[in-house]
C-alpha cells in the first residue's frame, strides 16, 4: 500500500465513521434497546481481535445471541453459526444481516479498524494462518472487505482468506468504493436479490 494512499486512506477512515456514528446515533441507540429488551444482558459484545500487525484489540457489536451461549468453531478456527441457531435471540435474527458490525465506527474511529479491509480473526485463528497469510496483518482489518462482498459466510474460510489477500495485493481507492458500494446494496434486500440475479 502506497505511503499516501495509507494517510488519505486514514483520513477517510476518521470523517466518514464520525459522521456515521452522528448520522445513525438514533438508530444506534433504537437497537441497543431493542436488544436489552429482546433478551436479558449486555446491548455490546465484546471480543478480542487481531488488528493491524497482530496487534489484539476489543472489537464491538450488538450482541446477538443469548449471554453464556457457548462458542461454536468449524475445524479451520472460524466460528460456526447455523441457520436456525437456537443461540441467536429474535432480534439478534435481523441483526445478524450485517446491521451487528454498526458499532465498530468506534473501532474505525479509534483507528483499531478501516472502513474496508480483512475482517479481523480472534487470536486463535492464527494458529490455522499459512505464512502467506499473515499478509492480511499488513493493513487495518475492516468492518467490510472483499471478502463481505463476495460471499461473506457462505464461502468457506479458506476462500475468504485469499479474498483477503487479494485485497491487500490490489487495494486502492477504487477498489475501497467499490467495495463500500457492494456493502450497501448487500444491507438492502431488494436490490442483493437484483445483484444475485446478475452474478447468476
Amino acid at each position: 500500500m502506497k505511503p499516501c494512499w495509507v494517510v488519505v486512506k486514514r483520513l477517510l477512515d476518521i470523517a466518514f465513521s464520525l459522521l456515521g456514528i452522528v448520522f445513525l446515533a438514533p438508530l444506534l441507540a433504537l437497537v441497543a434497546i431493542l436488544v436489552r429488551l429482546d433478551s436479558p444482558g449486555p446491548a455490546l459484545y465484546r471480543d478480542e481481535r487481531m488488528g493491524r500487525h497482530g496487534k489484539p484489540f476489543t472489537m464491538y457489536k450488538f450482541r446477538s445471541m443469548h449471554i453464556d451461549s457457548p462458542v461454536r468453531r468449524n475445524p479451520d478456527g472460524s466460528t460456526y453459526v447455523a441457520q436456525n441457531d437456537p443461540r441467536v435471540t429474535r432480534v439478534g435474527r435481523v441483526l445478524r444481516r450485517g446491521f451487528d458490525e454498526l458499532p465498530q465506527l468506534f473501532n474505525v474511529f479509534r483507528g483499531d479498524m478501516s472502513l474496508v479491509g480483512p475482517r479481523p480473526d480472534p487470536p486463535e485463528a492464527l494458529p490455522h494462518y499459512r505464512e502467506a497469510d499473515k499478509k492480511r496483518l499488513l493493513v487495518r482489518p475492516g468492518l467490510t472487505g472483499l471478502a463481505q462482498v463476495s460471499g461473506r459466510t457462505d464461502i468457506p474460510w479458506r476462500e475468504r482468506l485469499l479474498y483477503d489477500l487479494e485485497y491487500v495485493e490490489r487495494t486502492s481507492p477504487w477498489l475501497d468504493a467499490k467495495i463500500a458500494v457492494y456493502t450497501v446494496v448487500e444491507l438492502i434486500p431488494p436490490l442483493r436479490q437484483r445483484r444475485l440475479k446478475r452474478i447468476k
